[in-house]
C-alpha cells in the first residue's frame, strides 16, 4: 500500500464509524471504552508535504533542501500527532524525536549526497535522479543479515516472500496490507520496505501460504506479524490474517507476536480510532483462544510514552491480556545516553511494560549516521542497568541480529593478559550455537560482529566454518 492509498484509507475511517460493531455488542469494560473527545484525525506528511509542516519554516533554507535530498534517497513520513504532541521545536534539530523522524544531512554520506542535491539543483530528468538514487540505495544494505538470501522459506518448491524463517521456533510473517507505517524512523532497518521496490519488498496479500507453511513445521511456536505495521490495517483486515492461527490443527503455535511503532506514532489506533474497540476485542479473543498474545512495542525515548493517550492505550492493550514488551536500538543523537535508557526502563515498567531488547544499529541504511561503538553500547547498557531496580533489568542487549544470530555483548574482561569482549548467541541459525560464550580481541572502534576479530589468535570463531559451509555467507553481517 502506498503512502497517498494509506492516507486515504485511515482518513476513509472517520466515515465509517462503528459500522463493524455490531448493535448486540456487549458493553465494554471502563479501561476499553474510547473517550468522549471527538476523535482526532490522522493527517500524514510525506517528502512531497515539508513545505507544508509549519514549524520547518523556522529552520534555513539549507537545512529544508537538506532535508529533500535525504528524503529522495529514504523513505520519510512524520504525522500530526508526532509534530504536535513529541517533538520539541524549541530544541530542533536537536530534540531526540526531530532526529528519530526527520531527515538530517549526516544520514547520507557526502559523495552521496552532493549527488541527489546536484541532480534536484539542476531539475535532472526523472529517470537520471532514479537512476542516482537507485545506486545509493544498493550500497545501503538494503537486506541485512541474510534476509533474502537465507531466511525465505519454501513451500512445495515456491518461495513465500512474505515470510522470513530464521530461528526454528519462530516465523515472521508481513502481510501486505501492512507494509507501512503510520510514521518513519529515520533509522529503521526495513526502510527497503517502503521505497516501492518490489523486488526488495516483503509481502504476501493471504495467510493461506503461511498456515500450510506451519501445518508442515510442528518446531515453530511463535508467528511474528511485522511490517511496516500491522496496527496500519483496518481490524477486519487483521483479523483475516490472525483467526486461521487459532485453528485447532495448529496447536504447536503458542505465541502470537505482533511487532508495532503504533503505540507511540498513533496511540489512537487503540483509543478512538473508529475500529479501537474491535481490535481490542481481536487481541482478547487470541487470548481466550489459548494464544499468548506479545504486542512487540518499538520504543526509543520515554518521551513517547508522556501523552495522556499513550498512556490510555498502553492500559487498553493490557486489559486485553496481551503482553507489552519494549525494544529498541541504541542509537546516536536519540538515546546514547544511559539516563535516557534508565528513564526509558523505568517509565515502561511504571506502565506496565516489560523491558526486552537494547539492540545495536543494524549495518543497513542510515546506519553509520546512528551506529554506537560496541564498547561503548555495553558501557551505556551497564550503567543503565545499574540505576534501575530488577523489575527494569529484563532487557538484554546489547544484541546485534546479524546474519549468524542474536549475538549479545556481555561485557569487557581481561583473560591470560589479553584484553576481551565477552560474547554470546541469545538466538542462533544452529540451536548448538545458542548460549554459547565465545570471545573477541577488544576493538573500541568495532561498531558491527563482522569488524571484530577473535582473541587468543584463534583462525575464526566457534560457528564461522559451519555458518560459512552451511549458508555460504562470505561474512558475519
Amino acid at each position: 500500500m502506498d503512502q497517498e492509498l494509506f492516507d486515504r484509507e485511515i482518513a476513509s475511517q472517520a466515515e465509517d464509524v462503528d459500522a463493524n460493531v455490531p448493535s448486540s455488542a456487549r458493553r465494554l469494560p471502563l479501561a476499553f471504552r474510547p473517550p468522549p473527545p471527538a476523535r482526532p484525525r490522522y493527517r500524514a506528511f510525506g517528502p512531497r508535504q515539508l513545505h507544508r509542516i509549519a514549524p520547518l519554516a523556522a529552520l534555513s533554507t539549507e537545512t529544508r533542501f537538506a532535508m529533500e535530498v535525504v528524503a529522495a534517497v529514504l523513505p520519510f513520513r512524520v504525522n500530526a500527532y508526532v509534530i504536535d504532541e513529541l517533538i520539541d521545536w524549541t530544541r530542533v534539530p536537536d530534540d531526540p524525536i526531530f532526529q528519530l523522524t526527520f531527515p538530517q544531512r549526516g544520514m547520507l554520506e557526502d559523495d552521496q549526497f552532493q549527488r541527489v542535491a546536484g541532480a534536484l539543483r539542476r531539475k535532472a530528468p526523472a529517470a537520471e535522479l532514479d537512476a542516482i538514487v537507485g545506486a545509493i540505495r544498493a550500497d545501503l544494505n538494503p537486506h541485512p543479515a541474510g534476509q533474502q538470501s537465507h531466511n525465505v522459506p519454501e513451500l512445495e518448491g515456491e518461495r513465500l516472500a512474505g515470510l522470513q524463517h530464521k530461528y526454528p521456533e519462530t516465523v515472521l510473517f508481513f502481510p501486505s496490507q501492512g507494509q507501512t507505517c503510520h510514521a518513519y524512523c529515520t533509522f529503521c532497518f526495513r526502510w527497503a520496505q517502503f521505497i516501492g521496490d518490489q523486488d526488495l519488498k516483503f509481502a504476501d496479500p493471504e495467510t493461506g501460504r503461511l498456515v500450510r507453511y506451519l501445518a508442515t513445521h510442528p518446531e515453530v511456536s511463535d508467528v511474528l506479524i511485522t511490517g511496516g505495521d500491522p496496527m496500519v490495517m483496518k481490524t477486519r483486515t487483521l483479523a483475516r490474517h490472525v483467526e486461521p492461527l487459532l485453528h485447532p490443527s495448529l496447536g504447536h503455535l503458542r505465541n502470537i507476536r505482533i511487532g508495532s511503532k503504533a503505540l507511540t506514532f498513533w496511540p489512537h489506533r487503540f483509543v478512538s480510532d473508529p475500529d479501537a474497540d474491535d481490535l481490542l476485542r481481536l487481541l482478547e479473543k487470541i487470548v481466550q483462544a489459548g494464544k499468548h498474545v506479545a504486542f512487540m512495542a518499538h520504543l526509543n525515548h520515554p518521551r513517547e510514552l508522556s501523552t495522556p493517550v499513550a498512556e490510555r492505550a498502553v492500559r487498553r492493550i493490557r486489559a486485553t491480556g496481551a503482553v507489552i514488551r519494549a525494544q529498541a536500538p541504541l542509537l546516536a543523537h536519540i538515546n546514547d545516553d544511559p539516563s535516557v535508557w534508565a528513564e526509558l526502563w523505568r517509565r515502561e515498567v511504571d506502565l506496565g511494560i516489560v523491558p526486552y531488547y537494547m539492540f545495536v544499529e543494524r549495518d543497513t541504511g542510515a546506519r553509520r549516521y546512528f551506529e554506537v561503538p560496541l564498547v561503548e553500547a555495553h558501557r551505556i547498557h551497564r550503567e543503565a542497568r545499574r540505576r534501575v531496580s530488577g523489575l527494569a533489568r529484563t532487557a538484554r542487549g546489547p544484541s546485534m541480529s546479524a546474519g549468524p544470530g542474536k549475538v549479545e555483548i556481555q561485557g569487557l574482561a581481561t583473560i591470560a593478559g589479553e584484553e576481551v569482549m565477552v560474547l554470546r548467541f541469545i538466538q542462533a541459525r544452529e540451536p548448538d550455537w545458542v548460549q554459547r560464550p565465545f570471545f573477541a580481541a577488544r576493538d573500541d572502534a568495532a561498531t558491527w560482529l563482522d569488524h571484530l576479530r577473535p582473541a587468543f589468535g584463534e583462525p575464526s570463531f566457534f560457528f564461522e566454518p559451519l555458518y560459512r559451509e552451511r549458508y555460504g555467507a562470505r561474512s558475519l553481517r
